[in-house]
């Protein structure tokens, strides 16, 4: 049914995606097999054999889990598909989030028996700041317990308002042998799991269930869309092409969300979620024209100047790659490009078409194109890539303040340089990734968002340098947040050591930022009248007091969750200067957070376990023991999913733990949730 021609020229016929899930709903076997209907490739990879297109990293195909974002494409009935397979592992959130801002559409895959799980929930919500229009793929539908209609249930409680089935399976559990397609009104099925679709009417068992379901489908439609609802007040119906086309244009509007549902290990529901691809996403034509952060607009045509946004940068390999995603114009070999983000000029060597770790040279991309190209050597994650005559600066994605840290050391101390400089290009590549000293113990540390993403980290520099390093146990982002504050605080510098002095005079109102102790951030004001002290000096005490944040009173964490405000001051007619500001600023702070009262903070990670409901009761005490507070506890059929708030430095080794208490049947998630004051229970160096 597929086909696999990429030589598309319309931009109407390009579909920019990503597949989006928690960790284990299926999302790579979906690519999977959608990339061998599509006959993109003549064999269907298994995760569990290691032999699937795009976790083709060692590291990946040994975990069994998808670390890093890859870009494949297809081709679907004269349409050029680009896919980005994302990481459903919480570790690795922020490759999903670097993906979200070049896409123009995605397919949420969800368990049909365990539903919304926090990942998913997590991708989703980030999609909705993205405003990235979604199909949802209901996955699993084979498995014991596996319900589309609960899913799709808990998808509209937990995440969206619409969710609007356009399938119905056939058989269930074990016996799911195909769907009816709602908009259609026939029935696909497939006979064996590497059978082809067949196309045939709608059993009669499910007759009349189908048309009950139109109906609603097309009430729903009607509902939410001008021209179908025309329609259906004239008709008492809607005809497949309008039902079709509403669906499209209230799916890019976001709307309503299509849901479909599969098996896709067994090869069944991939032809028809295709197929939904291809109706329901939008093209690059259909999304707004892409802004940069001064306001100028470029539109998604060819003939418009250079903009890029350089959304990923490899260094595995030998060369260096910079992905991109091209928002409007045409980027050829050889041209050049200006770095908008550092104001430098760089040349194009290669354009690649990416499959995956196969890669096929072409001579230009165009706007709505996802290419790799070699050549830029100083070209960083989140730059904006434009004509040099037409700049324009898009906002880069963001990235996650890092939570975790482990303290690295070469086994060879001739290997030191080699490793500060292996660690320099993985954070060049992901920016989540923070390398600094230490500056009281001199330790080199390495900073990411979990044990996962760091134990990642140090075996690439194993594997792809070559370098052996000893680690340190994990430690956790402490900070210190003001309780109880000062005002009027009042500071004098005053420097005189023979030369040009320095003369200084700040008073000081330092409060919390906000009226719940564990709210991060910083924010400076002034209520200078009169100029009494020059707006550069103010800017200079701001800087200052920026200055003093890096390291608290009480334990020497960084200081959050912090307003100062500049309530007055005075200059010396000589000896007044932006440095002697900037020192009042450090100094006075810092002299102010001592007379205040302050709190250690500790970051939390929201847990979400899944365990068999006989050992619920030995996970909740577990937890407990962890200075855990439970928030939430469910029963699924024989399953409980307890979600609760576990203090980071607790969280570490907790799968090993879980294994040994549940017999091996538990498993669990972690996500960073924020900070909070931390327990009279804490252990004393945390209080």
């Amino acid at each position: 049914m597929g086909t696999n021609t990429l030589r598309i020229n319309t931009l109407s016929a390009v579909r920019n995606l990503g597949i989006l899930a928690h960790v284990d709903a299926g999302k790579t076997t979906v690519t999977e097999r959608m990339l061998y209907a599509a006959g993109a490739v003549h064999k269907r990879g298994e995760v569990h054999e290691g032999t699937t297109v795009t976790d083709f990293d060692p590291q990946e195909r040994s975990r069994g889990i998808t670390i890093f974002a890859a870009a494949v494409s297809c081709g679907w009935h004269s349409h050029r598909l680009n896919l980005i397979d994302t990481p459903g592992h919480v570790d690795f959130s922020d490759e999903v989030e670097r993906s979200l801002r070049v896409l123009d559409g995605a397919i949420a895959v969800f368990d049909a028996v365990a539903g919304v799980e926090p990942q998913s929930e997590s991708v989703w919500r980030r999609a909705d700041r993205h405003g990235v229009p979604r199909i949802v793929f209901v996955n699993k539908m084979d498995r014991a317990g596996a319900d589309l209609d609960a899913a799709v249930a808990d998808i509209r409680a937990r995440l969206h308002p619409s969710p609007v089935p356009v399938q119905l399976p056939i058989g269930s559990e074990a016996g799911f042998s195909g769907v009816v397609d709602l908009v259609r009104m026939r029935a696909t099925t497939w006979a064996q799991d590497s059978g082809d679709a067949v196309d045939e009417p709608i059993p009669a068992a499910l007759a009349e269930l189908a048309r009950s379901r139109r109906h609603e489908l097309e009430e729903l439609v009607a509902e939410r869309h001008a021209a179908a609802l025309e329609e259906y007040a004239a008709q008492s119906q809607l005809s497949e092409s309008s039902l079709r086309s509403a669906l499209r244009e209230l799916t890019i509007s976001g709307e309503l969300v299509v849901v479909l549902c599969g098996a896709a290990y067994r090869n069944r529901g991939i032809e028809p979620l295709l197929d939904a691809v291809v109706d329901y996403l939008p093209s690059p034509l259909d999304r707004d024209a892409v802004r940069g952060v001064d306001g100028v607009a470029r539109s998604a045509d060819p003939a418009e100047p250079l903009a890029a946004l350089a959304f990923k940068v490899d260094v595995a390999g030998p060369g260096r790659l910079t992905y991109l995603r091209l928002y409007s114009g045409t980027l050829r070999k050889g041209d050049s490009v200006l770095d908008v983000s550092a104001g430098r000029t760089e040349r194009i060597g290669r354009i690649l078409r990416v499959q995956a770790d196969r890669h096929t040279e072409v001579e230009q991309a165009t706007a709505g194109d996802i290419v790799a190209v070699a050549g830029l050597k100083m070209v960083r994650t989140g730059a904006t890539l434009s004509a040099p005559a037409a700049p324009i600066l898009l906002e880069p994605p963001t990235a996650t303040e890092p939570v975790v840290s482990i303290a690295l050391e070469p086994e060879r101390e001739a290997d030191a340089e080699k490793l500060g400089a292996a660690l320099a290009r993985l954070a060049e590549a992901d920016p989540s990734l923070v390398v600094r000293t230490d500056r009281e113990t001199g330790q080199l540390l390495l900073s990411g968002l979990g044990e996962l993403h760091l134990e990642v980290a140090v075996e690439r520099i194993r594997a792809e340098r070559g370098i052996t390093v000893r680690t340190g146990r994990p430690q956790v982002a402490y900070r210190e947040a003001v309780v109880r504050g000062v005002s009027g605080f009042v500071y004098r510098h005053v420097k005189q050591d023979g030369g040009p002095g320095q003369w200084a005079h700040i008073v000081l109102d330092v409060q919390p930022l906000t009226g719940r102790v564990g709210d991060t951030g910083f924010e400076f004001d002034d209520t200078i009248v009169g100029g009494r002290v020059p707006r550069e000096f103010v800017r200079a005490v701001e800087a200052g007091c920026r200055d003093a944040l890096a390291e608290g009173p009480r334990a020497g964490h960084p200081v959050t969750g912090l307003r100062v405000v500049l309530v007055d001051g005075a200059t010396h007619v000589k000896d007044s200067s932006e440095v002697a500001f900037r020192t009042a600023g450090l100094l006075g702070l810092r002299q102010a957070l001592r007379a205040s009262e302050l709190v250690v903070l500790e970051p939390l990670a929201e847990v979400t376990v899944t365990a068999p409901q006989d050992v619920v009761g030995t996970v909740l005490g577990d937890l407990t023991a962890r200075r855990g507070r439970v928030a939430d506890s469910t029963v699924r059929g024989a399953t409980a999913v307890v979600t609760a708030a576990v203090p980071l430095a607790e969280v570490f080794g907790y799968a090993t733990r879980l294994r040994s208490r549940t017999q091996g049947r538990g498993s669990f998630t972690a996500r960073a949730s924020g900070y909070a004051p931390a327990a009279a229970n804490a252990p004393e160096h945390v209080r």
